[in-house]
């Protein structure tokens, strides 16, 4: 009797041993097990990509951020009247009374031209650099004349007395020269002064200039030069209602942002630098000439240029690893088409070492990007893994062919997850062909498998 239950149970062990059913669940489970460092190889491109930003951040920070021009407006006061009706408690009669306000109004000009010449170099800290500039702008053009008639002020609650230029900037800090602006017969100097302003705008401080008459003006034309120090962008906000700007630069990988693209976008960069050229009319933006009560935050209208650093190495290196479940899925198939094909004993653990190694790719790909460029890191990191597999799988099935078929497969594999991650528009028509074929592929080898 117990040698028929000891029979039984090594008939049973034996099967489970055979058992292709058996083998499948066991290597679809070791595949949810990787997912586990998978998913902490995903967590460790997001924390380094973070930390290239913190550097990138405080580098910035402490030579001086990005720049965002605004300006000159004319600022002038004027009495704002506001009445309302009252009942006298004595006499019950209804009254009106009026009460007096300082509020200022702002007023754009009606041509700018400006040039502005940016001198780009890399900063570098450890292993993260930034592109920063010093860069001078030049500034000229036509100041409007006031109009209060559209708000119904009457000329005498207008102190023209009182009236001073307003130049908004989002970086006080990279500020670099006295800044002063000339407008007829007057050179004005400029401070920084809190503007009150309609919507919430933290980004943009204010300079204002001393004070001066505007009727004692013999010309409206301005000019103005501003020398800076800045990081990451250069932009302005078109207030005039002809915006023309140049600016030139010897950053040869531009990218233009805004509102706003450059006049022939494609033939201004060269391996020199570039040189753009803007021309806006009011009619192009959503906003008026003039302000009243204080200026609203213009900030998304603005137009310019990025400078970042090209650094795409841990987006690339999330991308690759999006498709880790992926190459380590295909490898086990091809391991384990092996092994029913041939009848050869793979062992669970050794599916989980090869999984082990698959995962190791990754952070072999980080580390090495940080030093090097992605193309060579991704090489790297892919012949040292194909390599420790293809020398395992020689040693544990003591067959040079099985080496040789594991070593192309990952090869082509690799090769085809590079290519994706290459690719932006025919990503989707590249992964679904590939993964056409190699289930193509699949479905003829097992063809002769005795899934019996």
């Amino acid at each position: 009797m117990e040698n028929q239950i000891q029979s039984q149970q090594n008939s049973f062990f034996n099967w489970l041993n055979k058992s292709l059913t058996v083998k499948m669940a066991v290597i679809g489970f070791l595949i949810l097990i990787l997912l586990i460092p998978l998913v902490y190889v995903q967590s460790l491109i997001a924390e380094r990509a973070q930390r290239q930003q913190e550097v990138i951040s405080e580098i910035n920070e402490k030579w001086g951020k990005e720049h965002i021009i605004s300006g000159p407006f004319i600022k002038i006061p004027y009495i704002k009247r506001t009445t309302s009706n009252y009942t006298d408690p004595n006499s019950k009669q209804v009254k009106t009374s009026t009460q007096y306000s300082t509020s200022y109004a702002y007023f754009s000009p009606d041509e700018i031209n400006g040039k502005t010449n940016l001198d780009v170099k890399t900063l570098q800290r450890s292993i993260y650099k930034s592109a920063v500039y010093e860069g001078s702008i030049v500034m000229n053009g036509k100041l409007a004349r006031p109009d209060f008639k559209t708000e119904d002020i009457k000329e005498e609650d207008v102190q023209w007395d009182k009236a001073s230029i307003v130049i908004q900037t989002s970086n006080l800090k990279g500020i670099k020269n006295n800044l002063s602006v000339k407008i007829g017969n007057k050179n004005l100097s400029l401070s920084p002064k809190f503007v009150q302003q309609n919507e919430s705008s933290k980004d943009l401080h204010s300079l204002q200039s001393e004070y001066f008459d505007f009727r004692e003006l013999n010309s409206l034309d301005f000019q103005f030069k501003l020398d800076l120090n800045g990081s990451e962008r250069f932009s302005i906000i078109p207030i005039a209602k002809e915006t023309k700007l140049n600016m030139k630069s010897n950053w040869t990988s531009p990218s233009f942002v805004g509102e706003y693209l450059p006049k022939n976008e494609d033939e201004k960069v060269s391996k020199d630098g570039f040189d753009a050229n803007w021309d806006i009319l009011y009619y192009n933006r959503p906003f008026s000439q003039s302000f009243f009560g204080g200026l609203p935050n213009l900030n998304e209208y603005s137009f310019g240029v990025n400078l970042l650093v090209p650094v795409d190495e841990y987006q690339k290196s999330e991308r690759s690893a999006k498709y880790g479940y992926l190459v380590i899925s295909f490898t086990f198939l091809f391991f384990f088409l092996i092994q029913a094909v041939n009848k050869v004993n793979i062992h669970p653990f050794q599916y989980l070492l090869i999984g082990l190694a698959l995962v190791m790719f990754y952070t072999l790909l980080i580390s090495i990007s940080e030093h090097s460029n992605f193309l060579y890191a991704y090489l790297i990191a892919a012949i040292s893994v194909i390599a420790l597999i293809s020398l395992y799988t020689s040693s544990v099935l003591k067959k040079a062919k099985f080496a040789v078929f594991i070593a192309a497969s990952l090869s082509a594999l690799y090769s085809f997850i590079y290519v994706i991650i290459q690719l932006e528009n025919y990503a989707l028509l590249a992964g679904s062909i590939g993964l056409f074929i190699i289930l193509g592929i699949v479905m003829f080898i097992s063809r002769k498998v005795e899934w019996k």
